[in-house]
């Protein structure tokens, strides 16, 4: 009986395509690659103490309750820092930094050496009167980690879209002052990745006060290649099963990409379009830091800004100031209408706001007393371990803290204290059957 080979379905067809179409959105080259480099940059991250208040599933950083840096250290910290990049803001983490008995001291003293202080918390500890502290002391920002995966009281078994009432609260408390940037970053995983949506709508409906939203891949030590490679240090083989952030995951994905995150947030928001990334150290296409910058009213956003609009900012402030921007003021992104108006000039996605803002008003006169704002949603995709054994790190990644006298990555900074260096990855050599070495010999001899 004569046969016929059966091809794909129409449906497994589909789902080829619309894969491919995730894998491939944002392609890297339509968009703004960051100008940040390894000695001008605009973070630094001041890791201030080990010691946390609460335990985070996927932590990079070993819980250490006696391990609050002295202030003569941080000094000496900072000192390395301006030593070897120009850099606009301090992201004082930890740990969790408000654990730290000397954190306002830590926030003075980074005023004090001209810097922006923006404290890295998961906001367990900042009371009314601890925050009125900071502030005075010269806190610029907070970043607030909040994410389900936290065994944070009162809040165990939440969703991520029921925690938003938690976000909400810190945002009101900020917005008192004026004058602090507020962010929020969430740890990504396959389970709360669909939530991914609802979090983005929540930061909308709140633009005049959310200045950040991060999104962050959650990844292991060992990138989920199990007895597939070895790791060393020098020569040296090491146990990478020792550190907090190597213990076991179940199922949890590991290969969570930006592009995933991106296609997860288009299904509710089509029109959702990055800007800017910095690429990988080994792969030019994987989107490691991935921006998107928003402008809208409290009602509606009213479109995206465009590679060159991010490229013209950038540059501007590195022209006027000497350095790139780590978190624009409120102030700043209060100003919406300025911002499309000349960013029109020169980029498109800030034409379309433009055109939509001017429809709207000549609609409803009375909504051009409504503020228009700017907010950003950056799109984090740690280390990878590819297949060969290469760490395919973050070009240029603004969490460069120290170690010593030198800059280090901040997420593998536990492999420095533990090995006494950075890890790499060798793939195990495969034993070759019998018949496969003969093979091998046969074809060398007949070279």
């Amino acid at each position: 009986m004569p046969y016929r080979l059966v091809g794909p379905s129409q449906n497994e067809l589909a789902l080829c395509r619309e894969r491919e179409r995730v894998n491939s959105y944002p392609d890297h080259r339509a968009l703004y690659r960051l100008p940040w480099s390894l000695p001008d940059n605009p973070i630094a991250w001041l890791e201030s103490t080990s010691c946390c208040n609460m335990y985070c599933e996927g932590c990079y950083r070993a819980n250490e309750r006696d391990s609050h840096k002295s202030l003569d250290s941080i000094r000496a910290e900072l000192e390395v820092f301006a030593k070897f990049r120009k850099f606009d803001g301090v992201s004082i983490a930890g740990g969790d930094p408000l654990t730290h008995p000397e954190i306002v001291g830590i926030v003075e003293l980074a005023t004090r050496m001209g810097y922006k202080p923006i404290v890295n918390t998961n906001g367990q500890a900042l009371s009314d009167d601890l925050l009125r502290d900071l502030h005075a002391a010269g806190a610029r920002g907070f970043t607030f980690h909040i994410d389900s995966k936290q065994a944070r009281p009162g809040w165990r078994g939440k969703n991520e879209a029921e925690l938003n009432t938690l976000r909400q609260d810190f945002a009101d408390r900020l917005a008192e002052y004026g004058d602090i940037s507020c962010a929020f970053n969430s740890t990504v995983y396959e389970e709360t990745l669909p939530y991914a949506p609802e979090m983005i709508e929540w930061a909308a409906q709140n633009i005049d006060r959310v200045h950040v939203m991060v999104f962050i891949a959650f990844r292991q030590a060992s990138g989920g290649l199990g007895d597939r490679v070895d790791f060393y240090v020098g020569d040296r083989k090491i146990p990478m099963e020792a550190l907090v952030y190597s213990r076991p995951a179940g199922s949890q994905r590991l290969d969570i990409s930006s592009r995933d995150v991106v296609a997860e947030i288009r299904k509710r928001f089509p029109d959702f379009a990055p800007c800017a990334y910095l690429n990988g150290s080994e792969k030019a296409d994987s989107l490691k830091w991935l921006l998107t910058t928003r402008i809208g009213t409290k009602d509606r956003i009213l479109g995206h800004a465009g590679p060159h609009f991010m490229e013209l900012a950038q540059n501007v402030h590195h022209l006027r100031h000497g350095r790139f921007q780590a978190y624009a003021p409120p102030s700043t992104l209060r100003r919406g209408r300025t911002l499309a108006l000349v960013g029109s000039l020169f980029d498109q996605g800030m034409r379309g706001v433009l055109r939509r803002y001017l429809r709207g008003v000549l609609a409803r006169p009375w909504t051009v007393a409504n503020g228009v704002y700017m907010q950003s949603v950056m799109i984090i995709q740690p280390i990878d371990i590819l297949e060969n054994g290469a760490m395919n790190m973050c070009d240029a990644c603004p969490d460069i803290t120290v170690h010593g006298d030198q800059l280090v990555w901040s997420c593998r900074l536990e492999e420095c204290l533990k090995f006494g260096g950075f890890a790499r990855a060798v793939p195990r050599r495969v034993p070759e059957s019998r018949p496969e070495r003969e093979t091998m010999k046969s074809v060398a001899r007949g070279l």
